[in-house]
């Protein structure tokens, strides 16, 4: 708050004091009042005479976004941009180009929801303004726990507009989760999800947390369970917006009222965000996002995703994860149409809304995959023959292709020579033109209707994990375009992806704008030439301003020069200006973390990443972690798919066509077997194994919200059973 440090006494004949005085009151704050009665004219009713000592009310200040609500700076003093300097001023853009475009269709919400680019402008500044009615200050942190939809992308930028931070989770963390990130954020509010969420963190949040006020995006307050929310201010998202409503008129009709504020402009380098990353590994810390990096997100995600007015979304991932949050920034910079679904009704979006682009992660990619070979498998004999024959031609024709393309993958830093190079590429355009009709037919006859069902018409990104090679290669025969990405929350989240005309299969693309890269040893430090594996370092204008309250965590992960160690393994490719590899120089490559390196007691390294993603092509595994540290050999803990081990019992004939009762030592033979299969060209093979029955999901804790597993967790809960393991 800003004040005028001005004490005085003053006197003053109010002659309509049933009006006047409420007016006057509230304008100044009053040390010391004294009210007498003035005769006048034989009337004593109608005047006071006041005597006090006062100080002028305190002004607040207003923080804007300089360019969204650049009516409230430039008419006060201050110059207001032509461009964007913070997030929320894409939305003035967006407005005056796409007005009456559709921006966000929430079909399964009530109620449901359809909004326009200029409806969706005026309800984040609505919102915005509600906030500052109900009390809430720049840089004060808000926690916003809720899934997507299209109140939580208002209330969200609604908050960053009013110059709060926003700290973010998703409704399915346990309560103890919630409770750590609120109280170690240092936030005064909550804006949470519905009243169901609420009722289950109420008990601990009064009892544990100091809440100015709760904010319910969806349901009725009337839902809420406890007592005690009598005791606190509670809003509807309806009630915030009409608040937000009435005050942006009175500020925009009355003069007046804007003498009550000191007004300055959000900066670019003000922190937006608190994300608090989703902890695979060890307590997860508060990573703060500025305007900025999520600037240079929205400023140079186009070479990527080409999105064009009109162009159809589908949304499924968390909001609040950084990798789906700053691709909807993006792609509603442009015009595009965001159609939020859920894991339930993705199949079903997919064919209904025949999305141009899906953002998601790598185990929608792999669900879709299986969901095809199981409908596959599950053919006539003939029809499963010819569907697989055609799958092996089109992965073959697209090597070929790859290989006269120039856009194969190598570590050899010496490029082949020039008359190698042309017989090279001789060969694969002729194995290509032999391949080429049966490639043709298979996509008539059999990828068409892959192509209908799935519902990608321009291309799946997939980022936020690793794209096993297999899957990577297998829509890249059939004719559906993924694109990988890579990044992490501490990079806004994107520092490399495969471009459209560029998608080099098994990396995750060339660096994108401003940023770099580098590969050091993980032990000296030592700066590695193209080519050679070691520690991924990056460096650009995304790298976060650094982790909250956690000034050593922030000093470990970003050096001096500015270069954020990512903790992952990996290479870039050398630059050959002839043969197979003449188009990949400079992609990044990603081989796994380097906190996933298994030691053996052998001293031998062990990345468990790669042979994971073999063993995951087994229909029979469902989940799996390689273990071993100081071990002799490698073991696993696996979740079998029992659905698929009983089909591939019966089908043996070791249990009956009726039973689903498939002993413990058959469904390690089998696994065994599986594993064999897929991973026998490793140096490094899979010995003991633990099977569990439970699935690893985010409800128990076993999978992080962007269902990744979490590899520490699933450790330290068998750790028991794994040391038995191994006796």
């Amino acid at each position: 708050m800003a004040t005028v440090p001005m004490s005085c006494n003053y006197s003053l004949t109010l002659s309509d004091p049933g009006h006047a005085s409420p007016l006057f009151f509230t304008r100044f704050k009053f040390r010391r009042i004294e009210v007498s009665r003035m005769k006048v004219g034989g009337d004593r009713a109608r005047r006071l005479r006041v005597f006090c000592q006062f100080e002028k009310e305190k002004q607040q200040i207003r923080k804007c976004s300089p360019f969204l609500e650049s009516l409230f700076l430039s008419g006060n003093g201050v110059l207001a941009p032509d461009e964007w300097r913070t997030v929320p001023d894409i939305w003035r853009s967006s407005a005056e180009k796409y007005g009456d475009r559709v921006a966000l269709v929430d079909p399964y919400h009530d109620p449901p929801s359809t909004i326009t680019y200029k409806q969706l402008e005026q309800s984040i500044l609505d919102f915005a303004e509600g906030l500052r009615v109900i009390g809430v200050r720049p840089d004060e942190k808000i926690a916003l726990f809720a899934d997507n939809s299209c109140r939580w992308l208002i209330a969200d930028q609604g908050m960053m507009a009013s110059g709060a931070i926003n700290v973010v989770r998703g409704s399915r963390s346990s309560v103890e989760e919630l409770l750590q990130i609120y109280n170690h954020s240092e936030s005064v509010a909550l804006a949470v999800d519905n009243p169901e969420m609420f009722n289950r963190m109420e008990e601990t949040f009064y009892s544990k947390t100091s809440m100015k006020f709760i904010i319910l995006l969806w349901g009725d307050k009337s839902q809420l369970l406890g007592g005690k929310s009598k005791e606190l201010p509670v809003f509807n998202f309806l009630e915030v917006m009409d608040l937000g409503r009435q005050g942006r008129k009175a500020l925009l009709e009355s003069h007046d009222s804007k003498q009550h504020h000191v007004y300055k402009a959000i900066d670019s380098d003000d922190v937006a965000a608190i994300l608090y990353t989703s902890g695979t590994t060890g307590n997860p810390k508060g990573v703060m996002l500025t305007h900025r990096n999520l600037l240079h997100q929205i400023k140079n995600l186009w070479d990527v995703v080409p999105a064009e007015p009109g162009d159809r979304f589908l949304s499924m991932l968390p909001p609040w994860h950084a990798y789906e949050r700053a691709c909807e920034y993006f792609i509603f910079s442009h015009g595009i149409e965001q159609v939020y679904t859920t894991v339930r009704n993705l199949k079903d979006d997919l064919g209904h809304y025949q999305p141009h682009y899906l953002i998601s992660v790598p185990l929608v990619y792999e669900t879709l995959y299986s969901g095809i070979q199981k409908q596959i498998s599950t053919s006539s004999l003939v029809r499963k023959l010819v569907a697989m024959t055609f799958i092996r031609v089109s992965l073959a024709y697209m090597e070929c292709k790859r290989i006269y393309e120039g856009k194969c993958l190598t570590k050899h830093r010496n490029q082949p020579s020039y008359v190698f190079s042309i017989l090279d590429w001789i060969w694969a355009r002729i194995i290509a033109i032999i391949l080429l009709p049966v490639h043709l037919l298979a996509k008539k006859l059999v990828y068409s209707k892959i192509h209908s069902a799935i519902g990608i018409k321009k291309a799946g990104i997939s980022g936020g994990g690793s794209l096993p090679l297999h899957i990577d290669s297998f829509f890249e025969a059939i004719g559906v375009k993924v694109q990988n990405g890579y990044g992490l929350t501490e990079t806004s989240p994107v520092i490399a992806a495969r471009r459209p005309g560029c998608n080099v299969i098994g990396s995750v693309g060339h660096p994108i704008q401003h940023t770099e890269f580098k590969v050091v040893d993980s032990e000296t430090g030592e700066v590695l030439p193209p080519g050679s594996k070691g520690i991924l370092k990056v460096r650009g204008p995304e790298v976060m301003k650094g982790y909250y309250k956690n000034p050593s965590a922030t000093e470990k992960a970003i050096d001096k020069e500015g270069w954020l160690n990512t903790g992952d393994i990996g290479w870039i490719s050398p630059h050959h200006s002839v043969g197979r590899c003449r188009h990949s120089g400079g992609v990044v490559v990603v081989e796994g973390r380097s906190k996933d390196t298994i030691v053996l007691s052998t001293g031998e390294n062990v990345e468990p990443v790669e042979l994971e993603e073999a063993a995951m092509r087994s229909s029979l595994i469902q989940h799996i972690v390689v273990v071993g540290q100081d071990k002799r050999r490698l073991g696993a803990v696996i979740v079998p798919n029992k659905e698929e081990v009983v089909k591939t019992a019966r089908n043996l004939l070791i249990i009956d066509s009726n039973s689903s009762d498939v002993s413990k030592e058959t469904v390690i033979t089998l696994v065994y077997k599986e594993l064999k299969t897929w991973t026998s060209g490793f140096p490094f093979q899979i010995g003991p194994i633990l099977l569990i029955d439970e699935s690893f999901t985010i409800d128990n804790g076993l999978m992080t919200p962007t269902m990744k597993v979490r590899r520490d967790k699933v450790v330290a809960q068998y750790r028991e059973q794994i040391d038995d393991m191994y006796k």
